[in-house]
């Protein structure tokens, strides 16, 4: 199957008739901004973890433009649009891009990954883990590939709601992004067969890297990529140069137009990348990829690079308006940085609530056998990191 492409690594426009390159200059500086932001934000985070500051990160180097491109196609997020009206997202772990085009702040994205008081999801989760219910994305799961069934239910619950109420209710999609390595899953065969058995208005967002982990594509398939999978599960498909992010927002643009026609249906888009990190701190890809293949692909092509170098053609963008916004993104993204590693951790009772409405009586046993132990043994488990400390145990 062949790649879409509508800019070249020069930023050169190679196919004229793609609507995406009318897009307006506020556009683009979101798109650039947002791209930036996750490039500046990603070693940085690396770092701290490498410090012990953090317990995992994973970056999303040379796959900013797959996110942040399939972003501004979809409804919500865009200049001028809010509301709980937006498509729905069900992103993987490389999908900051997204989370940080929606609107997603930097104290954010830093309070999840400190895992503090201030993260809504109360510290439960790995860092990168992210989730918003503001900006329609579901929170992120560490089982590979669970979130590809479950966008293909969210799709047709979504369906089934316009259907009940036409009038009221507007058509979305489902956005699902995955590695192809997630594809190797049982869960993705099952959730694309589901998708098109029952016409669900759902967007499969593909972002092949190269690699699983340590295993190169080569060793993953001998069949023609991932798109190859969803023709053969009747499923439109196209594949994209996931390095130019026009060629992305185009296909996006275009998918979505496609799942909401009619009786609905779900689309399928392969996003050709390279992974130039390591898969996450837990990882050396040193051991199993030549290091120089690496600094070539950073040399040869980047999506971050090649649309500087479009908005450069265009007059719109210079090496003074680059130092300027590099400077500020890194200055917001430090400061988010110190004010969410100072803030303390939630309160020791989160631990036990959200599981059942309320606390349980067997729970709550538990609780106050940890109260009694702290309290025996305050040398042994300083616990004022902790919002509330030991008091915090009591009932809220």
């Amino acid at each position: 199957m062949p790649t879409y492409r509508a800019i070249d690594q020069n930023g050169n426009v190679v196919d004229p008739t793609c609507k995406s390159l009318e897009v307006s200059d506020e556009e683009v500086l979101k798109m650039y901004h947002s791209m930036v932001t996750i490039s500046i934000m990603d070693p940085i985070m690396y770092q701290a973890q490498r410090q012990g500051r953090l317990s995992f990160y994973m970056v999303a180097a040379g796959e900013e433009g797959i996110a942040v491109g399939s972003a501004s196609a979809l409804k919500g997020g865009r200049p001028g649009e809010e509301g709980d009206n937006g498509d729905v997202i069900f992103a993987q772990y490389r999908e900051a891009g997204v989370f940080a085009y929606r609107g997603f702040r930097l104290d954010e994205f830093m309070n999840q990954l400190f895992a503090n008081r201030l993260d809504t999801g109360k510290g439960r989760n790995m860092p990168v883990h992210y989730g918003s219910k503001l900006h329609n994305i579901h929170t992120i799961s560490s089982p590979l590939g669970t979130q590809i069934p479950q966008a293909s239910g969210a799709a047709y619950a979504l369906k089934l709601q316009h259907l009940q109420n036409p009038q009221e209710v507007p058509r979305r999609v489902v956005a699902c992004y995955f590695g192809e390595g997630a594809a190797s899953e049982g869960d993705f065969h099952a959730a694309l067969n589901i998708a098109a058995t029952r016409n669900c208005p759902a967007i499969f967002i593909c972002r092949n890297n190269g690699f699983a982990i340590s295993t190169p594509t080569l060793e993953q398939y001998r069949g023609d990529g991932i798109a190859s999978r969803g023709i053969g599960y009747g499923i439109d498909t196209i594949r994209v140069d996931g390095n130019d992010i026009f060629a992305v927002r185009e296909a996006t643009m275009r998918a979505r137009e496609m799942a909401l026609e009619g009786d609905m249906k779900p689309v399928l888009i392969e996003a050709m990348s390279y992974r130039v990190s390591h898969h996450s701190t837990s990882d050396d890809s040193s051991k199993y990829r030549e290091i120089r293949e690496v600094e070539t692909w950073k040399r040869r092509d980047n999506p971050i690079t090649r649309l500087r170098k479009w908005m450069e053609n265009k007059g719109m963008w210079n090496e003074d308006k680059e130092q300027e916004m590099q400077r500020k993104i890194k200055a917001d993204v430090l400061a988010a940085f110190n004010k969410a590693e100072k803030e303390k951790k939630p309160h020791i009772r989160a631990l036990w609530e959200d599981v059942y409405e309320d606390v349980t009586e067997e729970q709550q046993e538990q609780i106050d056998k940890l109260k009694e132990i702290l309290v025996k043994y305050p040398q042994e488990y300083d616990v004022e990191s902790y919002e509330g400390g030991v008091e915090a145990l009591e009932k809220r």
